[in-house]
């Protein structure tokens, strides 16, 4: 017989049964039992700041090793906060787990003290929400609730725990520690796989979605070598086939190389591996004709109901990215490649479209940051948010190493700080360098007290243009010289970082960014370089003048 435990022991005990160690989350009083037992079992616990910041880091922990991330947040307003964390765990895809402090069970459906119904609230994001009211089935729910996270399309799970439950004893075993499954291709699915790249004339591979591993990019990668195939990553999947392979295209995703957008559009056969290709990749739903496309689509996933959701494949193959990764090793390349030349050119495409970067209005360049991120180490991970700044990142920076990419495909500001605290809590020995806009940090940067409290010595490159960037740019194009709404008033944000304890830098001149740089990444500790970007440089080949007179041509939207 087992010794009776609270809930909250029996909770952690059987995350740590599980190899999960790491969870990040905001304190509260709804699941002081948990902290408790985290104290007493030496669980990782990362403080965070905000709700939010704290679900963005445990998406990134998920992201980045394939296995289940884990958020703990208080009732109602913790929940709420939160939310913006769980979202991008949905949209990419990600396996995590958000444990939600509940009211009291005898309390419940009176509206009590910051009481939520988690179900309705959570319950069109996550892909399960449960309250566990009874502390013996815990380790049952957690085991469910990891394989829900991982298994299929992954995401995120939410598990509402009342404060009385946490505190009741049971007398319960742990649950076997869950290995979630792999989904097999069958060698019907193969075989056909192979009779179609032997028919096909102009082949591409287009590479996404969640749950790799380094040793399926690898066999992927070993699989184009073979097959001499031309291919791309979807967007903000550019960790999962090296920049240096001879057969990389580039990433296919918002503002892609026209060259590569014009080889998709001409294959005859897209191979779409792991990813959904959702409106960004898809060029707005318009690079594959919906439902049909105009080329022959061979979709691999690992949940079959995302087969055919949006486009009706001429082969679906229902595997996950690491099971298919393998069953390629047996694929046979044709005797005579008919594309052969094909990927050489594709990489020589994306190398001249990604290797010089422009010059833009003002002092300091981005081409200065691009350089400074080149001469990083291989395995150095670089997160970013969602901001115009991110297109520079995208384009010009070579990922050449799988798990070196944090970015949310959902296009959430404020993801870069948090993505870059989980990066560095789960590999020390690494660089890990954030980039965010002005608008992008101020949603999270208070986070930075977090890397200060945790000694995580992250890099933070915050890009200052003193707007809403990415807006001001639709703006001027949709409602030329009527820009409202998209000013962003900053503070010194070397000065801010120096105020949480960190490092601070700031660049206001060009040539100042590589020794700024370079210090902030010897010195130890967490670290913030400030660049002040001129506002007219909004994208790489545009600025905010030539993009309002093009649509004052076109009369705008109007």
């Amino acid at each position: 017989m087992t010794e009776p435990r609270t809930g909250a022991e029996i909770l952690v005990d059987a995350l740590l049964a599980n190899g999960l160690t790491l969870g990040f989350g905001v304190p509260g009083e709804s699941y002081l039992a948990v902290l408790d037992a985290m104290r007493s079992r030496a669980f990782d616990f990362v403080v965070c700041r905000q709700e939010g910041g704290a679900a963005m880091a445990a998406d990134a922990a998920g992201r980045l090793t394939g296995r289940t991330g884990l958020c703990f947040v208080t009732r109602g307003p913790g929940a709420a906060n939160a939310m913006s964390g769980l979202h991008v765990a949905s949209q990419d895809s990600t396996p995590m787990i958000l444990f939600v402090g509940q009211v009291a069970r005898g309390m419940r459906h009176r509206e009590a003290f910051q009481e939520l119904d988690y179900r309705a609230v959570f319950g069109s994001v996550a892909k399960w929400v449960v309250e566990i009211d009874d502390p013996a089935r815990i380790p049952e729910f957690v085991a469910r609730a990891i394989r829900t996270a991982c298994q299929g399309r992954p995401g995120p799970v939410v598990i509402a725990l009342p404060e009385d439950m946490l505190t009741e004893t049971a007398d319960v075993e742990d649950a076997p520690p869950v290995v979630a499954a792999e989904t097999w291709p069958g060698l019907a699915d193969m075989a056909q796989l192979q009779k179609m790249l032997w028919a096909a004339k102009r082949p591409i591979a287009l590479i996404g979605g969640s749950r790799w591993s380094q040793a399926a990019v690898s066999r992927v990668e070993r699989f184009a070598s073979r097959f001499q195939l031309p291919t791309a990553v979807t967007f903000r999947r550019q960790s999962l086939f090296s920049a240096d392979h001879p057969c990389y295209a580039g990433d296919f995703g918002i503002g892609p190389n026209p060259k590569l957008r014009a080889r998709v559009d001409e294959a005859d056969l897209v191979l779409l591996i792991g990813g959904r290709l959702s409106e960004a990749s898809a060029q707005g739903y318009e690079a594959l004709a919906v439902p049909t496309p105009r080329q022959a689509l061979v979709h691999i996933h690992a949940d079959p109901e995302e087969l055919g959701r949006v486009y009706q494949p001429a082969l679906a193959i229902n595997a996950s990215p690491a099971a298919f990764a393998a069953a390629l090793e047996a694929v046979q390349p044709p005797q005579t490649i008919p594309w052969e030349g094909e990927a050489e050119a594709a990489h020589a495409a994306y190398l001249e479209w990604s290797e010089t970067v422009p010059p833009h209005p003002g002092d300091v360049q981005m081409a200065e940051v691009i350089d400074a991120l080149r001469a990083l180490p291989q395995d150095a991970i670089v997160a970013n948010g969602a901001g115009n700044y991110a297109i520079w990142l995208h384009r010009f920076h070579r990922f050449r190493a799988y798990g070196t990419q944090a970015a949310p495909n959902s296009g959430s500001m404020g993801y870069g700080v948090p993505a870059a605290i989980a990066a560095k809590r789960l590999h020390s020995e690494r660089i890990v360098v954030a980039l965010a806009g002005d608008g992008c940090f101020l949603m999270t940067g208070q986070e930075m007290a977090t890397a200060v409290q945790h000694e995580l010595a992250i890099v933070v490159v915050v890009i200052d243009n003193g707007q809403f960037g990415t807006i001001r740019m639709h703006q001027e194009r949709e409602y030329p010289g009527r820009s409202f709404g998209a000013t962003v008033t900053s503070p010194d944000f070397a000065g801010l970082a120096r105020a949480y304890g960190a490092e601070g830098f700031s660049v206001t001149e060009a040539g100042q960014f590589a020794g700024a740089f370079s210090t902030a990444l010897a010195c130890g500790r967490p670290a913030l370089v400030h660049v002040r970007l001129d506002p007219e440089a909004v994208t790489p080949t545009a600025t905010l003048s030539s993009i309002r007179e093009a649509a004052q041509k076109t009369g705008g939207s109007l």
